[in-house]
């Protein structure tokens, strides 16, 4: 599954919907598909972010390469999910 692709799909699906209500002409068909819209969006948003899991994973790599510090978690943390956001931007997987 690509993720990147069925981001990307879900916010086009989006966007012809929004484009949608603007002609439909009944005001609560026109609500119902603008709900939708943002469902869409929404769900976009969500798969476009890495998983905890993924997080987790990466900042135990970190960790273990720079020998195993006690106290930088955070740090560790923060830098994985820098890394994830970037390489999904770059359309890389880690």
């Amino acid at each position: 599954m690509d993720q990147n692709r069925d981001v990307t799909h879900l916010r086009a699906k989006a966007d012809k919907y929004r484009m949608l209500a603007r002609w439909v002409t009944d005001p609560e068909t026109a609500a119902r598909i603008m709900e939708l819209t943002q469902e869409l969006e929404q769900r976009a948003n969500t798969m476009d972010k890495p998983s905890d899991e993924q997080i987790s994973k990466r900042a135990r790599e970190i960790w273990e390469e720079n020998h195993r510090p006690t106290g930088r978690d955070d740090e560790f943390w923060h830098e994985a999910e820098r890394e994830l956001r970037e390489a999904m931007a770059g359309g890389e997987t880690h």
